[in-house]
């Protein structure tokens, strides 16, 4: 019999929201997040143009990406391309990320609530997570009291902005998380996508940081809508003799995998400026409106959104998160993600996308709030 790592030691057994969902198919899916399926423009041609750059044929490896791919990345977010390290995916960016400041045994600081991917990530590179607690005071904020590293810690994860709160990080925020002399890394796939104008306080990006060290992530997936291009980067930023010593190490790293592939680097330039970012954040901002507009009255309440692609709903306290999730999918056949799957407190919430076709997300709040 074949011994697997415990890394891989998970229950398959479907648990009761999986077989709910089974049970009763939705015909209102509030939940998605996939780009490529939400009637989005995309300029077809301009893609398969630049995918076929013939220059591809050429292998021509280099650690950090091709220069030209880096530059493009670089132009996007105003840094310097030597500071830009591009991977095939965010999810790669983390694991290599780990591989650089954790050893098996360590840990990390983590935001909850937040992303549920980050369990994993971790634990397939041995290192282990250590929550710090996002509250909700009309605004959502980092609870600086639970930032308690031990004697392992090695990193601090932050989303700016997070999913799916969708709070920026905001100066008192960020102040509490570099006192603790910890690098940060810092996911901003969601940063073109804000949904409300910004406060005096609010901190955009880490990707100019000139103290401390600072990894910032990015990717097509979120940036251009093209999830299935495989390309993501990491900007390293803060005191230079630090991200000197950063990048030396990362080169190792990156050369050993050398994982993105040819014709995505010299399509870079041309993927990056398509349409479709502008045609999301217009999307995702319209259908926050119909959310608000259609919840005022009702004993329904959107908390506070910065930023993103999501949005939370706070519904009365006559059952959990999931027994609403469960009824909204069984009696009106609408599909949304009970707010434990993100450690969400407080409730209880579900969180929903705002990345459907208008008409649809429409249909969907309306048909949720005939079951509340």
């Amino acid at each position: 019999m074949s011994r697997f790592s415990r890394r891989t030691d998970f229950d398959p057994t479907p648990n009761a929201w999986t077989r709910a969902r089974a049970a009763h198919p939705a015909r209102h899916d509030l939940t998605l997040s996939n780009p490529t399926r939400a009637a989005l423009p995309y300029d077809a041609a301009a893609v398969a143009r630049a995918l076929a750059d013939p220059a591809a044929l050429t292998y021509a490896p280099h650690p950090f990406g091709l220069p030209a791919a880096r530059a493009a990345v670089a132009a996007a977010l105003d840094v310097d391309p030597a500071r830009v390290v591009l991977t095939a995916s965010t999810s790669e960016a983390y694991g290599w990320l780990f591989k650089l400041l954790c050893d098996a045994g360590d840990d990390v600081l983590a935001p909850a609530p937040s992303y549920p991917l980050f369990d994993h990530l971790a634990a397939f590179e041995g290192v282990a997570l250590r929550s710090y607690r996002l509250r909700y005071t009309g605004a959502w904020e980092v609870d600086a009291a639970t930032l308690t590293p031990g004697r392992r810690t090695r990193a601090a994860l932050i989303v700016n902005p997070n999913n799916p709160t969708g709070n920026y990080l905001h100066a008192t925020d960020l102040a509490s998380l570099r006192a603790l002399d910890l690098p940060l890394i810092c996911d901003e796939v969601f940063a073109p996508f804000a949904l409300s104008a910004p406060d005096a306080d609010r901190v955009p990006t880490l990707a100019h940081a000139t103290t401390g060290l600072a990894f910032v992530l990015g990717g097509l997936s979120k940036w251009a809508g093209l999830p299935q291009m495989k390309l993501g980067w990491i900007v390293v930023a803060g005191a230079p003799a630090r991200v000197a010593q950063a990048l030396e190490r990362l080169e190792l790293i990156a050369d050993t995998y050398l994982s993105v592939s040819a014709p995505v680097q010299h399509a870079a330039a041309a993927l990056l400026g398509g349409p479709t970012q502008a045609a999301i954040a217009a999307r995702v901002r319209a259908n926050l409106a119909t959310l608000r507009s259609a919840v005022a009255g009702t004993a329904v309440e959107v908390p506070r959104v910065e930023g993103g692609w999501y949005a939370l709903l706070r519904l009365p306290a006559v059952r959990d998160d999931e027994a609403w999730a469960r009824r909204f999918l069984r009696e009106a056949g609408v599909l949304v993600q009970p707010g434990w799957f993100y450690d969400l407190e407080g409730g209880p919430y579900v969180v929903v996308s705002l990345l459907p076709p208008e008409g649809d997300f429409a249909a969907g709040v309306e048909a949720l709030l005939g079951c509340v």
